[in-house]
Formats: C-alpha cells, sequence, structure tokens
C-alpha cells in the first residue's frame, strides 16, 4: 500500500464508536507532542539560537503591524461602521467598540498564523536544519528531499495565501457571530481557537511533508486522520504565541513536534504517547 494511502487508512470505519474518546486522547497526546518539542530543542543550545533567530525579525516586523493597528484602530472602526452614521451617539459608539474588538481578535487570530508563516518563510533552512535532526532521531528520512531557502519560500508563500485565506473566509461569519449575545463572547473564540489552531498545526507540519515530496493537498488529508492530534499540537502553541515575545521559544519547540507528527503519520504509526 503506497505510503500516503496507508496513512489516510489511519482511522478506520471500526473506530467510529469511540470516536470522542479518541479525540480526547489524541489531544491529550498532541500536547504531549508539543511539550516533546521543547525537550528536543532546548536539549540543544544550538537549536534554540537557530529556531530563534527567524522569529526575532518576524517579530520585528509583527510589532511594526501591531503598532500601526493599535493607533489607527478609532479610524478604522468608524470606517467600519458607516451603517451606523445615522444612530443616535450611544448605539453608534456601542457598534464602534464592537466592530473595534473584533477587528483586534481577528488582527491576532491572523497574526498568529502570519508570524508562524512568515518565520517559517524566513527561516526555512533554519527550521530544515531542526527538523532534520530531530528526524535523524527518529530514524532519519530515507531519499529526503532538500528543500533550499528558495524552494521553501516559494511553498510557504503558497500555503500562506491558502491558510490565511481560508481563516479569512472563517473569521467573516465568526465576526458577524460575534455580535450574538453570549454566544459571540464565549462559544465564538472557542470555535475561533480551534480553526486557527488547527491551520497553525497544518504550517508546523509543513517542512517534513515537503522533504517526502508529498503536496499541500496530500498534507491535508493526512492530517484530517488525527485531527485531535493536530489540535493538541496547535492550538497550545496558537495560545502560547498570544503571549508577547513567548513564540521566540514556542515556535521552534512546535515545529520540532510537528516534526513528529508528521513523522508518525507518514509512516503510520496510530502511537499516541
Amino acid at each position: 500500500m503506497p505510503l500516503a494511502a496507508k496513512s489516510l487508512h489511519l482511522v478506520s470505519a471500526g473506530d467510529e464508536t469511540d470516536y470522542p474518546a479518541r479525540v480526547i486522547k489524541d489531544f491529550g497526546a498532541g500536547v504531549g507532542l508539543l511539550l516533546r518539542g521543547f525537550s528536543l530543542v532546548f536539549s540543544s543550545p544550538k537549536r534554540v539560537l537557530v529556531g530563534a533567530l527567524p522569529a526575532v525579525i518576524t517579530a520585528a516586523l509583527m510589532i511594526t503591524g501591531w503598532v500601526f493597528l493599535f493607533t489607527n484602530i478609532d479610524s478604522v472602526a468608524d470606517w467600519l461602521t458607516g451603517f451606523a452614521d445615522s444612530w443616535s451617539d450611544t448605539w453608534k459608539n456601542v457598534a464602534e467598540v464592537a466592530v473595534g474588538i473584533s477587528v483586534i481578535a481577528a488582527g491576532l487570530g491572523l497574526s498568529v498564523l502570519l508570524f508562524t508563516a512568515i518565520t517559517i518563510m524566513i527561516g526555512g533552512p533554519f527550521y530544515e536544519y531542526i527538523s532534520e535532526e530531530v528526524e535523524d532521531e527518529l530514524g532519519g528520512v530515507p531519499e529526503a528531499e532538500q528543500i533550499g531557502w528558495w524552494r521553501g519560500f516559494v511553498v510557504g508563500l503558497r500555503s500562506t495565501l491558502l491558510l490565511v485565506g481560508t481563516s479569512i473566509l472563517f473569521a467573516i461569519p465568526l465576526f458577524l457571530c460575534g455580535f450574538i449575545p453570549v454566544v459571540g463572547q464565549t462559544v465564538v473564540p472557542v470555535v475561533a481557537v480551534c480553526i486557527n489552531g488547527y491551520l497553525l498545526g497544518i504550517e508546523l507540519t509543513g517542512i517534513p511533508f515537503t522533504r517526502r515530496g508529498r503536496t499541500f493537498k496530500q498534507r491535508r488529508q493526512i492530517l484530517a486522520t488525527r485531527r485531535g492530534l493536530v489540535l493538541g499540537l496547535a492550538v497550545p502553541t496558537y495560545l502560547l504565541c498570544l503571549v508577547p515575545l513567548a513564540a521566540l521559544v514556542v515556535i521552534p519547540a512546535a515545529m520540532a513536534g510537528g516534526t513528529v507528527l508528521a513523522h508518525r503519520l507518514l509512516n503510520g504509526d496510530r502511537a499516541t504517547a
């Protein structure tokens, strides 16, 4: 059976009855992969330095963008609430505040994806080095393809555009649902974190899939067989990246964890521990 087909066959019909329990177990195992990623990266000072350099550059770019957004949020909210010009001042202010909060929330969601994507594009060779070292410890990759900076940049740019475009498509209905009382302040943020976290998980596994010649479509299909694992790795990563400057150490660890995850799925390994 071809490798991709074997990986896609990881979830059988017989597993459907215990699907919720398996997803919960996989989520916990995914968290364990992130912790293992921290262990793998911090076991070598060189890996820490190599992983942090691209993130430092990206952090400077993202901070500049956030400063620009915060200093102009009133103008952005006013422009987006043009429909409320005829409302009373009180309700117009309420609309502007709600829209401003929603724009910032959407910006946070996109910024984590963009941070990871830009960091990977800038630091392709750096993260390929970490991925290679991790996979060597796991047994290596026979006939692995060398990505190189330019190819890594092009592949990363393409997947970034697709993932950010997907995130925006989800962000629009979530943005509108944010105005629903209670639901908009409780359910919507959780759904948004899960969606953006899953998209982030697709980013984190890009290098090991590309080294094996797997396409972006194949990556999505294979990861979909173990969504719990992907979410367990990516959701904590996503939340930690919301902490200022935490991404400098979180992203390299998450990349290492993503490499372990990809290695298991691409080798048909059903282990979750």
